[in-house]
């Protein structure tokens, strides 16, 4: 298993069905948007945060937060750090933690998920020349989403 499908291999297949369903439904719509609102899409899509972001923020917040506390307040806050960092070490070895599924219910995707949705939008705009463009907005957005998901 590639370390670019960890997280999904661990998240339930609904999941990440749902997750795909949504991506497929923006790129559908985008299909028929004018040149600069894809464009805007993509830019959206360059700046999410995927869940290695969400993961490493949250667990440096916790983790500075309890250390602050256990230092100003009382010494029991630096339970806060030691239950919190093993979890970030269990996913960076693992690709799984405790919070992923919450997350990745909430809709938080892995970079390789955000940019298939990305790829997709800009063989829509026409940034490959041998993408295949016949009228029908939706079969190009279909084309285009399984282009950037081989």
């Amino acid at each position: 298993m590639s370390s670019k499908d960890r997280v999904q291999a661990r998240t339930a297949t609904d999941v990440n069905r749902k997750i795909e369903r949504e991506a497929t439904r923006r790129v559908i719509y985008a299909a028929g948007e004018p040149e600069p609102a894809i464009a805007r899409r993509i830019d959206d899509l360059d700046t999410e945060s995927d869940i290695e972001r969400w993961l490493e923020a949250n667990a440096a917040a916790l983790a500075f937060t309890g250390t602050v506390l256990g230092l100003l307040l009382n010494k029991k806050f630096f339970a806060i750090p030691c239950f919190v960092l093993p979890f970030l070490f269990q996913h960076a070895i693992q690709g799984w933690c405790p919070p992923v599924p919450i997350l990745r219910r909430k809709g938080v995707r892995t970079r390789r998920e955000i940019d298939a949705e990305k790829y997709a939008l800009k063989a829509l705009r026409g940034d490959f020349s041998n993408m295949p463009v016949n009228g029908d907005q939706a079969e190009s957005a279909r084309i285009a989403w399984q282009a950037a998901n081989a």
